[in-house]
């Protein structure tokens, strides 16, 4: 890191000492903290700006708006794919002796207003950010919600009755968001009526009030100008650890090329949403189409070879696709109607080319609010006020927002770029690793992944 950058940094964020400015900024494991290159157990991820200039920390993307000492930077850290870790939240709580901005009793603990008198104590109270990345967001039921919560079972003792909705998520990453078709796990900051800059300048302005706890909002050139700064970031895995370079010998993998990735709502969309009227193409990943063949003269390694087989494995392995609230027997905006199982692939879902997310909005329920698949968080139990109907789950996700009991458990699916650099996955952070997350989809689907193709489908997410 340069001179210059480094007391950029540090004047920009405030840090007491070099060794706190590291963990808070995500400077930790920098191999090019000015190019924003950081090392991970996979290899390398990058980020780039739009034009190639360096990272503005002068943005008030790294100014403290609030009242609480947090930044957007505190949970969107550069050197964790612009999200936070467990990893990296241990780091700063050791580093910090738990004073760093990140814990914060507003929403960083697992109990509002938790108030800790030990470090030990502090670990307790803090454990779901410590060891999921969790934080934790207060929710009201609409009042003509088509549902009522019954029961609550908090493994934490917060508290909590019937009236009251604290579901924990992940931090999503504020980069590649050119590439959005909604804002937020459950859209709550999408609206019908505005673009996804709009979104982007409202949720600047309410993670500000509510994160950073600032007594007024933010201002609309400060909203502005975070929401530019964030549309202007690409982040991939630029290096593999095993693959080497994840642009050479002619593969398209890392930042730059993901910046030049055509984008536009609906683009490859499966049930006809696509504007353009181009049909949907299961071929959604080409990233490491030269990686498919070893030439007897070429450097096309196993690790390579294992990273194509991983692509092709995700565009074309058949999966029946069944019980997916939001897909199966959904009628979308165009009269179409899927049938309550049909075969599809992996990139039904993830069909926006080379990014990996949906591209048009649509939230699903795939299973991840069940009890036994986050036994960790607390459970709530829901009643259909009409129909007498209950499910028990973790999170009643979009249905939160839209009071709709066909929303139930259902959440929109997150770009799948830089993974490698931000686990744990899934929005309540169940997985681990990305071998659980290939677990999870071979146990919910069926599909029958031998040993070989779950290697190979890690290697190829790992790339990304």
């Amino acid at each position: 890191m340069s001179i210059r950058l480094f007391v950029k940094l540090f004047a920009a964020l405030g840090a007491g000492t070099a060794a706190l400015m590291v963990g808070h900024v995500g400077m930790a494991g920098a191999e090019n903290a000015e190019q924003m290159v950081f090392r991970n157990a996979a290899g390398h991820v990058r980020t780039i700006t739009a034009g190639g200039e360096p990272i503005d920390v002068e943005n008030p993307f790294f100014q403290d708006l609030g009242t609480n000492g947090r930044r957007c930077v505190t949970c969107h850290q550069p050197g964790e794919a612009w999200t936070i870790t467990p990893e990296g939240v241990q780091r700063r709580f050791a580093e910090s002796n738990g004073t760093d901005p990140i814990f914060r009793n507003n929403d960083g603990s697992n109990c509002e207003g938790a108030l800790s008198s030990s470090l030990d104590e502090q670990w307790t109270d803090y454990s779901l950010l410590l060891t999921r990345g969790l934080i934790r967001v207060g929710l009201d039921i609409p009042d003509d919600a088509e549902f009522t919560i019954d029961d609550v079972t908090d493994p934490y003792g917060c508290g909590q009755t019937t009236n009251d909705v604290s579901v924990h998520r992940r931090p999503l990453p504020s980069t590649n968001v050119r590439f959005l078709s909604a804002v937020m796990w459950d859209g709550r900051e999408s609206l019908s009526t505005t673009t996804i800059a709009d979104d982007l300048r409202r949720q600047a302005n309410n993670a500000t009030r509510g994160h950073a706890q600032a007594s007024r909002d933010i201002t609309p050139e400060q909203a502005r100008q975070i929401a530019e700064f964030q549309a202007g970031l690409f982040t991939a895995q630029s290096h593999d650890k095993d693959a080497g370079a994840l642009h050479a010998a002619r593969a398209r993998g890392g930042p730059a090329a993901l910046s030049r990735e055509a984008f536009f709502i609906g683009i490859n969309d499966p049930v006809g949403l696509n504007p353009s009227g181009a049909p949907f193409d299961p071929n959604a990943f080409t990233l490491f189409d030269a990686w498919s063949v070893r030439r007897a003269q070429g450097p096309v390694t196993d690790a390579r070879l294992a990273i194509a087989r991983g692509q092709a494995i995700f565009n074309t392995k058949p999966i029946t696709l069944g019980a997916v609230s939001g897909l199966n027997n959904e009628t979308f905006s165009n009269g179409v109607t899927l049938p309550a199982s049909f075969p599809g692939t992996c990139t039904v879902c993830h069909d926006s080319p080379n990014v990996g997310h949906h591209s048009v909005k649509a939230p699903l329920d795939i299973g991840l609010t069940e009890p036994s698949v986050a036994p960790f968080l607390p459970v709530y139990t829901l009643r259909n006020v009409v129909t007498g109907e209950t499910v028990r789950t973790t999170d009643p996700g979009r249905a939160l927002i839209t009071g709709k009991w066909r929303d139930v458990n259902r959440f929109k699916g997150p770009i799948l770029r830089g993974l490698a650099a931000r686990a744990p996955y899934f929005h309540n952070g169940a997985a681990l690793t990305l071998r659980e997350v290939v677990e999870f989809y071979d146990d919910r689907f069926d599909i029958g992944l031998t040993e070989q193709e779950k290697a190979d489908l890690e290697a190829f997410l790992r790339a990304l």
